[in-house]
């Protein structure tokens, strides 16, 4: 009898998180509205991001917001990612890649997204995002205590990222 071979689970790769910000260049309505925007989105509460040195030419000082930010783990962060990449129709840039495995992109406007309604009180503002890839086994370059670097043959290649979004969310690259 011939035995179905096994893939190694191990070897699965899936979505770790999905990291959803918005750059204002400055406080203000913008900012409040991008947070709005942001809560709205994800479901879950979003945080400014301040700069950390001055740019006087840009009249940037430390301290000073200038974005906001939220980051969505688990199934939670898979099912936005799904809602999201419809509103791209499911066609990224292979650029949209990086060498390690992970990709972001952006999206004009926010009434592309389906199942999310046009709100005044925001108006019409885009947002960016970015999606980082895992294997089972990345934890050992976080962990505490024996930390080590993940061993190259188990990393995640652009190559198997772009195959991994293929077969898992239907996406094209172009």
């Amino acid at each position: 009898m011939a035995e179905a071979v096994k893939e190694n689970v191990m070897r699965e790769i899936s979505v770790e998180k999905v990291s959803l910000n918005c750059g204002t260049g400055g406080p203000g309505p913008k900012l409040e509205k991008s947070l709005k925007l942001l809560n709205k989105i994800s479901g879950m509460k979003s945080v400014t991001t301040k700069s950390s040195r001055r740019i006087p030419t840009w009249g940037v000082r430390p301290g000073l917001e200038l974005g906001c930010r939220v980051t969505v783990r688990g199934k939670k962060a898979a099912e936005l990612l799904k809602q999201l990449l419809d509103a791209k129709k499911k066609e990224l840039k292979e650029s949209s890649f990086d060498d390690h495995g992970n990709f972001s992109f952006g999206i004009h406007e926010y009434l592309d997204i389906p199942g999310i309604e046009y709100d005044p009180e925001i108006g019409i503002t885009g947002l960016e995002l970015a999606v980082t890839l895992q294997r089972k086994g990345f934890r050992i370059k976080r962990r505490a205590s024996h930390k080590k670097s993940v061993p190259k043959a188990h990393k995640i290649t652009k190559e198997n990222a772009i195959s991994f979004m293929k077969t898992k969310y239907g996406v094209k690259t172009i």
